[in-house]
């Protein structure tokens, strides 16, 4: 995701100015220069081989045990197994489509380009469901389904280009799938380059201080705690409360009451057990805990592809 304009310093703010949308013919050429970039820092680190105008993927590596994984996936191929080397099942049960199918989506070389989604500065749903999408997980469950056969069949939201709308693999094959997908540890997920990058020199300028001492649910540290910005300017670092953490990430406001809609607050922590189960009690709730609930289903379980390990 990127920004739709530049943003520029004048006098003493900074200003933001947007740009025109792309032309497919712009898409195309700057398409072209990031795989001939990324295909440049491959080659240098070691990742490619050029060998007569031929490129390939490096071979297995000594630390990484995934190494062997990853390129078999990137080109739709089995790295085990009795099909070594193959490449997975695919049922075309659509007409292919002809043309790229969108003016502002182009693709060269197995590299996609997609900018025909935009949102405003103040459509926040509209980023927040662009967001989730780009954060997905790999496979839906529900469009998973084994066959009689031990067959794993996975159902395309939508059809590829070619006609594609199934995908059939073993499930030794969709575990060698799942597990290249597996990041590298200690390594961020998202990154943030250019002004939104966390050493940029406007980024404090371009992006809104969510730690503002105004913000509720947000309290100051003691003055004695002092820290240092990337300028070097002194701060005061800041705390934010858990209920508030719950409310950003899941939605959850643990301290408004469902009733009124009030403010709630901690009146008292109860741990003895003859204490609470007297007031649970007394409002009709039951004393006991609920009962644990079942493993969900595994399809692998049927399959039996644990004793293959």
């Amino acid at each position: 995701m990127v920004l739709d304009g530049v943003y520029y310093h004048s006098g003493e703010e900074i200003i933001f100015r947007r740009v025109n949308s792309p032309t497919k013919a712009e898409l195309v050429q700057l398409l072209e220069r990031i795989v001939k970039r990324l295909l440049r820092l491959l080659t240098r680190r070691g990742y490619l081989i050029e060998d007569q105008g031929q490129t390939y993927l490096e071979g297995e590596g000594e630390e990484s045990a995934l190494s062997n994984l990853q390129p078999a996936a990137t080109s739709y191929r089995i790295s085990l197994g009795p099909r070594r080397g193959k490449k997975v099942y695919t049922l075309k049960t659509v007409e292919a489509e002809e043309g790229s199918g969108s003016e502002r989506c182009v693709q060269n070389n197995g590299f996609s380009l997609h900018a025909d989604v935009s949102c405003e500065a103040d459509e926040r749903k509209k980023l927040e469901k662009l967001c989730r999408y780009v954060a997905r997980s790999a496979i839906a469950n529900e469009r998973l389904k084994l066959t009689d056969c031990g067959q794993v069949v996975l159902t395309l939201k939508t059809p590829f280009r070619d006609g594609t709308t199934h995908i059939v693999m073993t499930p030794l094959e969709l575990l060698q799938r799942l597990a290249a997908l597996v990041p590298r540890p200690r390594l961020n997920l998202t990154r943030f380059h250019g002004v939104l990058a966390p050493n940029a020199k406007w980024r404090s300028q371009v992006v809104p201080d969510l730690c503002s001492e105004t913000e509720e649910g947000i309290e100051p540290s003691s003055s004695e705690d002092e820290s240092f910005d990337n300028q070097g300017k002194k701060g005061r670092k800041y705390y934010i409360s858990w209920s508030r953490l719950l409310r950003r990430v899941f939605n959850l406001d643990m301290e408004c009451c469902p009733n009124c809609g009030g403010r709630v607050k901690v009146v008292a922590a109860i741990e003895e057990p003859g204490a609470i189960k007297k007031i649970l009690t007394h409002l009709g709730l039951s004393p006991h805990p609920p009962p644990r609930s079942p493993a969900r289903y595994d399809i692998y379980a049927e399959a039996d592809i644990y004793s293959t390990y």
